[in-house]
């Protein structure tokens, strides 16, 4: 039994870190290197299993070293991998992330490899029955993600969509969601509404509200998060950390969301959690390996 299903990708994050982000045509030399876990759906689950939640993880990997990998390190951090596919067809995904040491803004190339393959008769719905939150993205097939979150509202479950990487979504797909976590950029890809303060967040959120959803998260980076339901709003700043690396700082806080709402706490708790995680993963490279542990929460 499962707390929380997420469904998603696993990518080997391949991380170099310099002195600034190299522009085109350009080559630097960096500081360090790391590979390690990455892609939303598995920092995701990663965060949540760290924060104490039992959580069973969908994705499809590649018959290689890395999915080998990938199965190492989510057993290692206790996530129920029985629900992975493992394809003789396909790599498993990589993605290759440069950062900058000095603020920890990066830039990220995602080949998603063996997930991109995922159909409908792969996966079995009835494991929704198992659990009470659904968290996933836009990084699986979108036919896959639609099925899924048919499947855990027929299951009665909490629907959480991270719409990243942002894509066109029919009105179908608004009216499964019930947790819609867009950052700024992602919300104007929605809206097109481009979001510099609070103001501007508000009337983004707005208009995600009149398009079929219940309730709206948009994550604003250094500049905190803006939360609507449509009738209770709540601005909160981010929590004052020293970012090392911003990677999977918006997974670190999907996965706090998704553990607090599992454990039933009002929502300005549940934003509260999901903030300070996130921050805490910004002081760490990396992504997965990054994701905190609940000892780290103070």
């Amino acid at each position: 039994m499962s707390d929380i299903t997420v469904l998603g990708i696993f990518v080997a994050d391949i991380s170099f870190s310099g002195n600034k982000l190299p522009s085109m045509g350009e080559t630097i030399l960096g500081d360090s290197y790391n590979v390690g876990p990455g892609g939303k759906g598995c920092n995701q689950a990663i965060a949540i299993s760290r924060l104490g939640g039992k959580v069973n993880f969908i994705s499809k990997l590649g018959d290689d070293d890395y999915g080998k990998l990938a199965i190492n390190k989510l057993k290692k951090d206790n996530i129920d991998t029985s629900n992975i596919i493992i394809s003789n067809k396909h790599k498993t995904g990589v993605a290759g992330i440069h950062v900058d040491r000095n603020t920890g803004k990066n830039a990220i190339t995602v080949v998603r490899g063996a997930p991109s393959s995922l159909t409908i008769n792969e996966i079995d719905t009835n494991l929704f029955k198992q659990s009470k939150i659904f968290l996933t993205q836009l990084e699986i097939p979108i036919e896959v993600t639609l099925h899924c979150l048919k499947a855990a509202k027929e299951h009665g479950l909490i629907n959480i969509l991270n719409p990243a990487p942002a894509c066109k979504l029919s009105n179908d797909f608004f009216k499964l969601v019930d947790y819609f976590t867009p950052n700024e950029t992602e919300a104007e890809f929605f809206t097109g509404i481009k979001i510099h303060n609070e103001n501007d967040a508000k009337v983004s959120a707005k208009k995600l509200i009149e398009m079929g959803i219940k309730k709206v998260i948009i994550t604003l980076g250094e500049k905190g998060l803006f939360y609507s339901d449509g009738k209770e709003e709540i601005y909160m700043k981010a929590t004052p950390d020293i970012a090392v690396d911003t990677t999977g700082a918006g997974d670190a806080f999907n996965g706090g969301l998704a553990f607090s709402l599992f454990k039933e706490r009002p929502i300005r708790e549940c934003l509260e959690l999901a903030n300070k995680v996130a921050g805490i993963s910004t002081t760490k490279l990396g992504a997965g390996d990054a994701m905190p542990y609940i000892s780290d929460i103070k």
